[in-house]
């Protein structure tokens, strides 16, 4: 396809079109969402920042995945919100591939870093005397890299091979964003290569994570059961519970998604998305912040300081 006709091209995206007033409710909850995305997530960001106590592996890798929810949400839900109340649901090919990319990218790095967070919390339990020598900043730094480079260039190659695709015909995208499958689902050729890599991308970047992380579970549980204290055994699982609940919600999400039987109801298909997409990065500095004295006392601290300098 020639560069010079992508400024010709538009997609429009369906989004929830047929149900108008539930749009403008979900443009409440979608909007009032991403105002505590915001919110929370950079909050941690400053939190670990600011804080001398939060300068952690663990806290790190989490200003990482904070940085990146930001990002992700970003990228898809203030354009989601005009459209929810715009008559005129169309995007342009170039915003719509940079939002595609920009998802895909961070989507692909979260997987990784939430396998690297596992092994932080690997080590941190099972070779607890080791862990400042074996996670250290150098090793943090090119962990949170990797995880970056990996999903950049998942996302890079699968944008690429989908843009020099023609399109042709109404351009609807099922959806309230632009997602990669949909959108090559509308080129007037054949798309296999297409299907194969993105589902090779799926498998590489969402089932290979998540085996690492429960291999790293089971020698965690293995090395926690082998504590004699219940104390002892209640602080191990502590420190791990968290990344595991967000692990829960983030995978459990995308296999009921891929798992669930195929549903003639293409709303309720779009709402499970948008739960992925809106909700997990909602909870994420959530779970994080319950019940954690370290943050709650980082929390604190800033407040309070804030407090002296508004005094004077």
């Amino acid at each position: 396809m020639d560069r010079m006709n992508w400024t010709d091209i538009e997609f429009i995206l369906q989004g929830l079109s047929e149900y108008p007033r539930v749009e403008k409710l979900l443009f409440v909850m979608c909007l009032m969402m991403y105002l505590v995305i915001l919110l929370g997530n950079s909050t941690l960001i400053i939190l670990t920042l600011v804080d001398s106590h939060l300068r952690t592996p663990m806290y790190f890798f989490l200003g990482n995945l904070s940085f990146l929810d930001i990002w992700y949400t970003s990228s898809f839900i203030p354009s989601m919100l005009i459209h929810f109340l715009s008559q005129k649901k169309t995007i342009s090919f170039t915003r719509c591939v940079v939002q595609m990319s920009v998802s895909y990218t961070m989507g692909s790095t979260e997987c990784v870093l939430l396998a690297v967070m596992a092994y932080d919390r690997y080590v941190a339990i099972c070779n607890p005397l080791r862990y400042s020598i074996i996670i250290s900043k150098a090793l943090c730094i090119q962990m949170a890299a990797l995880s970056w480079g990996l999903g950049f260039l998942n996302s890079l190659t699968e944008t690429i091979l989908a843009i020099r695709l023609p399109f042709c015909g109404k351009n609807v995208i099922n959806h309230f964003a632009c997602e990669i499958l949909a959108f090559v689902k509308l080129a007037c050729t054949d798309i296999s290569l297409n299907e194969i890599i993105i589902m090779l991308g799926n498998v590489i970047f969402l089932f290979s994570p998540l085996l690492l992380i429960c291999i790293s579970y089971i020698f965690i549980l293995s090395t926690v059961l082998r504590i004699n204290s219940a104390e002892g055994r209640k602080k191990a699982f502590s420190t791990c519970s968290a990344h595991l609940t967000v692990v829960t919600v983030f995978y459990g999400t995308i296999l009921f998604m891929y798992m669930k039987p195929k549903s003639k109801d293409s709303a309720f298909n779009k709402l499970i998305a948008l739960f992925y997409g809106v909700v997990t990065p909602m909870l994420n500095p959530i779970i994080y912040s319950l019940r954690n004295t370290e943050v709650h006392g980082a929390m604190r601290k800033l407040m309070t300081r804030q407090w002296f300098w508004r005094k004077g």
